[in-house]
């Protein structure tokens, strides 16, 4: 069975993905999240199957957790704006992205809500429901999309947690798609100011956001709440702080999912020193 909890970070897949798991479990970490493919293109990835089988079974007998990251052309909300093909390749990107993450016994993959400069805001969500949907026909995977909220950097769309409920509700398929909490967009949106932990916990709890929470990207905010930039520090050394972030993680709704670093590494060139500055809070 796959594990579905743990604290780690991005890790490179250099020399294949079970040597991503192996490098995260070097640096004392329980989870990790790499990328299935080049991050820069939507070009597709030929499984290899005995790379990926070592690494679901390496993780399994470890325990370790992990999540793909689809890559950053990916905007579902842009539908067939960009025409026919340039749907489609972000459809069969995703698709991709699903078959390689499930083959390696990962959770899911994250895939960003996406943005649509367009007259009517609706467009750009039944553009991203219409691709989920596309993504997801007949797919019989573990592994589920794990869409994540926004900073705002290029417009609303994707900052709220309403939206992500929405979404996932209008979908036919809501059972393959869970969420993935980036702790520095919410603070870079405005959805929470350090401190205020509690409010943000707590209207989770009411819209039921955090029972379909699988992921975390546990990153601090070089710039304040509010500023919709999306600037990524290591834990305590930005504008949320050591104090507001040991409060989410301790939480329970965020530390029983898969929790990832999305930031610099410290002087040995690893995530260490941060990872157990968050096993120490737990």
């Amino acid at each position: 069975m796959r594990p579905k909890t743990g604290i780690g970070a991005h890790v490179s897949t250099r020399g294949g993905f079970v040597q991503a798991a192996k490098r995260a479990y070097e640096m004392g970490a329980t989870a990790f999240q790499y990328f299935p493919k080049n991050p820069r293109s939507l070009s597709l990835k030929r499984l290899d199957p005995k790379d990926a089988a070592q690494c679901r079974d390496w993780c399994e007998t470890h325990g370790l957790a992990s999540i793909a990251h689809s890559p950053y052309p990916t905007n579902p909300a842009l539908g067939m704006t960009r025409g026919e093909a340039g749907f489609h390749a972000v459809v069969d990107s995703i698709r991709n992205d699903l078959e390689i993450s499930d083959a390696c016994g990962s959770v899911g993959t994250v895939v960003h809500f996406g943005h649509l400069q367009a007259r009517d805001p609706l467009e750009g969500y039944h553009n991203l429901i219409q691709c989920l949907d596309t993504v997801l026909e007949q797919w019989q995977g573990e592994a589920k999309i794990l869409l994540e909220n926004q900073a705002g950097d290029h417009g609303p769309m994707g900052t709220t947690m309403e939206e992500m409920i929405q979404i996932r509700k209008l979908s036919r398929y809501p059972e393959h798609i869970a969420f993935c909490f980036d702790t520095c967009h919410a603070f870079a949106s405005g959805m929470w100011t350090a401190g205020d932990e509690a409010a943000l916990l707590d209207k989770g709890r009411r819209l039921g956001y955090w029972d379909a929470l699988a992921a975390v990207h546990f990153n601090d905010s070089k710039y304040a709440s509010g500023l919709n930039k999306d600037r990524h520090a290591r834990i305590g050394q930005g504008e949320i702080g050591y104090s507001s972030m040991q409060n989410l993680l301790q939480s329970p709704e965020i530390h029983q999912s898969v929790v990832v670093l999305e930031t610099e590494a410290g002087e040995d060139g690893t995530h260490r020193e941060d990872i157990k500055i968050m096993r120490s809070w737990l």
